[in-house]
């Protein structure tokens, strides 16, 4: 079965630092690029980055760049969102994505999303 699902959410501080996990398993997701969304209670869903199939190349959201990281350990198939400087407008539900086609580091549409994780919790108390 075709699935991805993301871990490491949780409770934290501003200020603090969070790695998220998405495992992806079932057909052979290191072909495709992996994206970040996030959504926030009452807004809409936030493209938050994206990375290559090959892991070389990233691509942020604007607000993202230099507090987010992303990469991945095709091996394992594991990709890695590492976030620092939290603050309590980070506070979403984290999901990974896939957009099958496409293996390039790019901004991602959420109606073109083929996966979807069922997302991870992150909570940032001020």
């Amino acid at each position: 079965q075709d699935q991805l699902v993301e871990s490491g959410g949780g409770l934290v501080q501003a200020g603090d630092s969070l790695t998220l996990s998405c495992e992806a398993s079932g057909r052979t997701f290191s072909h495709w690029a992996v994206g970040w969304f996030r959504q926030a209670p009452g807004k809409d869903r936030e493209f938050v980055g994206a990375i290559s199939s090959s892991g070389r190349t990233t691509y942020y959201a604007d607000s993202m760049k230099g507090r987010f990281t992303l990469s991945r350990d095709n091996a394992k198939n594991m990709v890695y969102l590492q976030m620092t400087s939290l603050q309590p407008e980070d506070t979403a539900t984290y999901y990974c994505a896939v957009d099958v086609g496409i293996p390039t580091a790019q901004r991602l549409a959420a109606r073109a999303i083929d996966y979807w994780g069922k997302g991870t919790l992150v909570t940032v108390s001020s």
